[in-house]
């Protein structure tokens, strides 16, 4: 099971030129799509759900050509968009028979299951019969997976799927999403680094519209090993240090304010070393370019 991505290009009308030369091959599991806003995350994910033609490219799932067969990679796709809207004044249960009719399962007892079977699976099946305008947001969001698993998809794409959950809802996301990973092609687009450290067996860094960099999230933080250092300054400091070092980040703990600096050696006596994460190997990168 594979999904092939090869010489991806789109410009819009304004002459925004949202993905150039895109190429990946993304296989079972969990796969991060990482990357500032306006990196051309959702632009790639329309593209891949068949929402829009890119201007040059091609993109292959399994035997499935893409651009050729629209209609045969629906059947296999469950899509979860960055923007996604209820009926406000329907239930749960309602909205997921009427879409699960819209996918072909018409036989009522049968889609009775499959809607009963997601609801659990989702964790709402105690509020299937309420209506979807009294959802929480990540409510919200773990039907909109519902939706998305229909039909027993092979290949589903979440586009930022935890921006603006609370710690509480964004774990249980987490559960779900990583038992879906286990035996279909997942995509998960997100501007959150800890999505992807947390989920993805491997990954891409998308910025401008390029593909910067793909790896195993473990693989990608090893590179900064013996790299890394950091150190407490004043806060009136940051400028100096920044024309001095190579400053990938800055933070307030407990008050006083961090800064992360990669150096192939001790810069100086005072810098302590620090163990890198994924959000760091993230910040040198785009701090790169």
């Amino acid at each position: 099971m594979q999904l092939k991505i090869k010489d991806l290009s789109k410009t819009y009308p304004n002459g925004v030129q949202a993905l150039k030369n895109v190429s990946l091959e993304i296989g079972k599991g969990m796969f991060g799509l990482l990357g500032q806003n306006g990196a051309g995350k959702s632009t790639l994910m329309r593209t891949i759900a068949t929402l829009q033609d890119p201007d040059q490219g091609e993109i292959q799932f399994n035997e499935i050509d893409v651009f050729r067969q629209p209609q045969e990679l629906r059947k296999v796709l469950g899509y979860l968009p960055q923007e996604f809207g209820v009926y406000p004044s329907v239930t749960a249960e309602e909205l997921l028979h009427h879409i699960a009719d819209m996918k072909g399962i018409t036989n009522k007892p049968e889609r009775q299951s499959v809607v009963e079977s997601l609801l659990e699976k989702v964790n709402l099946i105690d509020v299937r019969k309420k209506k979807l305008g009294g959802y929480s947001g990540g409510m919200k969001q773990r039907f909109g997976i519902a939706q998305a698993l229909l039909g027993d998809p092979q290949l589903i794409i979440v586009d930022e799927p935890t921006a603006g959950l609370d710690p509480m809802e964004r774990n249980r996301f987490y559960n779900l999403l990583a038992e879906l990973g286990e035996n279909k092609v997942v995509i998960l687009s997100t501007h959150i680094v800890e999505d992807v450290s947390t989920l993805c067996n491997d990954m891409a860094i998308l910025g401008q519209g390029e593909v910067l960099l793909t790896g195993k999230p473990e693989k990608i933080e090893a590179e900064l090993n013996g790299r890394l250092w950091e150190l407490q300054i004043p806060k009136e400091a940051l400028e100096d240090y920044q024309g001095q070092y190579q400053v990938i980040s800055s933070r307030f703990h407990l008050g006083k304010l961090l800064i992360t600096v990669v150096a192939d050696d001790l810069p100086d006596e005072n810098f302590w070393q620090k163990s890198p994460s994924l959000e760091d190997a993230y910040f040198n990168l785009i701090i790169g370019k």
